[in-house]
């Protein structure tokens, strides 16, 4: 499933000495697109993000499990790593399993709502000092050009909320 475009993406972030999870949203916003289109659904957004990791360690991005996963998403994470280690052409049977799985479920997962939703929860688990943190490294990364246009799209986000 690891699109050509998603790749490419990735393969920029990494030139440009961004994080392996920066590297890792391209095949996440890649799974996302997929949905909206209706290429396959999900079952949930937690799901559409797994399956974009998942694609993200197969594809040789070396992107760390977090401390707080359960002990099957570790073992799910040291399986694709190990497999993006190694890469061979998946079994055809297996693979069209899959996608005639996920063309059952819903698209629902990949609604804006439900994305705003999902990262307001993954958020809210935080601690405020950790995203205040995150906020500062924001800012410094993002250069006055960014902050500019972050400022601009913000500012057309609340006229649009009036």
């Amino acid at each position: 499933m690891a699109i050509e475009k998603a790749r490419a993406a990735a393969k920029k972030d990494k030139r440009e000495g961004k994080s392996a999870s920066t590297q890792a949203g391209e095949y996440v916003h890649e799974v996302i697109e997929n949905i909206r289109k209706g290429k396959h659904g999900a079952r949930s957004t937690k799901q559409a993000i797994a399956i974009g990791l998942s694609e993200a360690r197969r594809d040789g991005i070396k992107l760390p499990v977090s401390k707080t996963a359960s002990k099957t998403v570790k073992k799910k994470a040291a399986q694709d790593t190990k497999a993006g280690k190694h890469p061979h052409k998946p079994s055809a049977t297996r693979s069209k399993a899959i996608t005639k799985a996920l063309k059952k479920e819903g698209h629902i997962a990949a609604s804006i709502k439900a994305l705003s939703a999902q990262t307001k929860k993954a958020s809210a688990k935080r601690t405020a000092a950790s995203r205040s943190a995150a906020a500062k490294k924001a800012v410094k990364t993002k250069g006055a050009a960014g902050r500019s246009a972050a400022a601009k799209k913000a500012a057309r986000t609340r006229k649009k909320a009036d």
